[in-house]
């Protein structure tokens, strides 16, 4: 029988070190199939709706980055964890409203969602008040799907020329999430369409910093590592299956 992950009532620090152990194999095994150094790809660790007390455990096993899609639960874990754990990073992978920018510049470590140069500026703004820098990742939707945010990809020049003089944004890289389907072609065209823009942009002069692909998610990650991807956000494949609050 197929082991899964640890349900949450039974969970362990082991169960989470044996799950990101799995993780990293598989990672490993994807790179090493194109020719890939697996030091070139960090995982990040989605951790939205996980609790604190399953996150204690998780952190315990070797979970250093908390990747999350909501702004106000990324900063209560940040006030749950930062005199207990002060190494740990924290990710905003979700869109950012520009309301909201003024919380990350408060305690975030990177930025993968940025699809305006109005948020950009809000964000630079907010991290002048904090004196704070912080590393951002253009999104870019590569599947066509109305339902993903994101610029498209020959819009990405613009706007990181655009940041180029927001002295508190690192441009980093980019970000995208592959097109909602199986078919394999289809996913490693959305993969493949990030990796030449960000060659395009890199030949064009983008700032040295400029060399990450945050792409892959638990379901396709290594189709993405195959496609060149730096950063790996991943969830069920540690935390196992999110159970969402339910509403009456």
């Amino acid at each position: 029988m197929t082991s899964q992950p640890a349900a949450a009532q039974a969970a362990t620090t082991e169960d989470f070190s044996h799950n990101l152990a799995a993780v990293q194999q598989r990672i490993n095994a994807a790179a090493t199939s194109v020719g890939r150094d697996p030091a070139s790809v960090r995982l990040l660790p989605v951790t939205k709706t996980i609790p604190a007390d399953r996150l204690r455990l998780a952190i315990a096993a070797g979970v250093d980055t908390l990747g999350e899609n909501k702004v106000q639960e990324a900063m209560a874990k940040h006030e749950e964890f930062v005199e207990d754990y002060p190494h740990l990073r924290y990710s905003i992978i979700g869109p950012l409203q520009t309301n909201k920018a003024k919380f990350v510049a408060q305690f975030a470590d990177e930025f993968h969602a940025l699809d305006s140069l109005k948020l950009a500026e809000t964000l630079q703004r907010r991290l002048e008040v904090e004196d704070r820098r912080l590393e951002v990742f253009i999104q870019v939707n590569t599947s066509g799907e109305e339902s993903k945010s994101g610029i498209q990809a020959d819009e990405a020049a613009q706007l990181l020329s655009a940041i180029e003089p927001l002295d508190r944004l690192i441009p980093v890289g980019l970000m995208t999430m592959a097109a909602n389907t199986t078919n394999e072609a289809s996913i490693r065209a959305s993969f493949g369409l990030l990796r030449q823009t960000l060659q395009q942009l890199q030949e064009a002069g983008a700032p040295e910093s400029f060399t990450e692909l945050s792409m892959g998610m638990s379901g396709d990650f290594e189709l993405a590592i195959q496609e060149g991807a730096t950063v790996v956000r991943v969830g069920q494949g540690i935390f196992g299956a999110r159970k969402y609050p339910t509403t009456a």
